[in-house]
């Protein structure tokens, strides 16, 4: 776990680093397939640099994949590929993996296996509930594709374990949770490439609404159509990879993964079309152009920001905090090919500048998220083809 802690003086002081705003990459308008809508849609200026600390909390994790801080300042941490999920103290201890827990599918490929999201409840003190989702094993065969599945459960007062465990979407959503302000969960669809993310009648490409209990909010905007699944609230996603409520608007902003460059960061509107698979500011990773090249359609949304060369982003997180006033309202964003976290400045609904940390440790950055006293816990993940248990927390 690394924290961040913001040093507010000009001074560079001796165990500090700068953020590397030079490391921004510059515009380059002949490798972008169609210019942006918008000036500021991309490549925004590098921010003031600000100055922190770095420290290394936990070491040893297995492919860690989400995390969530309680009430109590504990951190809860899932590993997709064995372990489930896990407990890391405010003293410093790392627990063995919760009782209770379903078992998941082993399927060698992803994403039919494993553990993926974990949030908590807005009420936890009352009502104890953490939600997660992962694949569950199908049948008796460990080996075989899961089933996905999103659940919520109690936390033993001990924490040891859960119980009271519920499966509130079965065979539906997939990795992405989040609490809406309003107390609905927006969970993200089928993560099936192949099938089309414009068509209402399935669930890939899409970000559904549900209520906490698994039921439909009566006001999703395709609630009256039968031919519809109820639980779409959104369409035209590629591959959402992080949600979070800006802080004073409350409005919900997600970040996802694009093709070959295009990576987008969109507020989220119901019934709303964010374009996939017809507009797009990536291309194929052939490079060819995807649909017919244009990055702006009547009835789309556009991206509030999107990054070329993609930068691959995972976690999402508005900074809400009294210890760093500078930092309040920024949106900062997680990297896994781009190996860094990535500070933006927003005013309205727009990005104005951009500011990048941690691009020296050439770390893939899974996740981050805000401590009870304001300082920032990342996650980071191993890439591909290395050694499991070398992440960091």
């Amino acid at each position: 776990m690394i924290i961040l802690s913001v040093v507010l003086s000009v001074i560079l002081m001796p165990g500090l680093g700068y953020a590397q705003e030079e490391d921004l990459p510059s515009l380059r308008v002949d490798r972008l397939p169609t210019l942006p809508a918008f000036v500021g849609q991309t490549h925004a200026p590098a921010a003031e640099p600000s100055t922190y600390q770095v420290e290394t909390l936990l070491s040893g994790l297995s492919f860690p994949r989400g995390m969530a801080v309680l009430p109590t300042g504990d951190i809860l941490l899932t590993e997709e590929r064995r372990n489930g999920l896990r407990i890391f103290s405010a003293d410093g201890k790392l627990s063995e993996p919760l009782s209770g827990m379903p078992a998941v599918s082993q399927h060698p490929n992803y994403p039919s296996f494993g553990w993926f999201e974990v949030v908590v409840d807005p009420y936890f003190t009352v009502t104890r509930r953490i939600y997660f989702s992962y694949y569950a094993m199908a049948g008796d065969d460990p080996e075989a594709p899961g089933i996905a599945r999103v659940a919520r459960a109690r936390l033993s007062q001990d924490h040891m374990r859960l119980e009271d465990l519920e499966v509130i979407l079965d065979g539906k959503g997939t990795q992405e949770i989040h609490f809406a302000p309003d107390g609905t969960l927006m969970i993200t669809g089928e993560g099936d490439f192949s099938a089309d993310p414009q068509a209402l009648s399935g669930l890939n490409g899409k970000i559904l609404r549900i209520n906490a209990d698994g039921s439909i909010p009566d006001n999703n905007p395709f609630r009256s159509d039968p031919d519809v699944p109820q639980e779409i609230y959104t369409r035209g996603h590629r591959d959402v990879s992080g949600l979070d409520n800006h802080p004073v608007t409350g409005e919900v902003w997600v970040s996802g993964h694009g093709h070959r460059g295009g990576d987008e960061l969109n507020i989220i509107r119901a019934g709303a079309n964010y374009g996939w698979k017809v507009i797009s500011y990536g291309t194929e990773y052939n490079g060819k152009e995807i649909g017919d090249g244009t990055g702006v359609l009547d009835g789309m949304r556009q991206p509030a920001y999107f990054w070329r060369p993609g930068i691959a982003p995972s976690g999402l997180m508005f900074y809400a905090g009294e210890m760093f006033p500078a930092w309040r309202t920024s949106l900062f964003v997680t990297a896994l090919s781009g190996a860094h976290l990535t500070r933006l400045v927003i005013q309205a609904d727009r990005v104005i500048a951009e500011e990048r940390f941690l691009v020296d440790r050439a770390d893939r950055i899974r996740e981050v998220r805000q401590a009870p006293d304001g300082a920032l816990y990342v996650l980071t993940s191993e890439a591909s083809g290395t050694p499991p248990g070398t992440a960091e927390c």
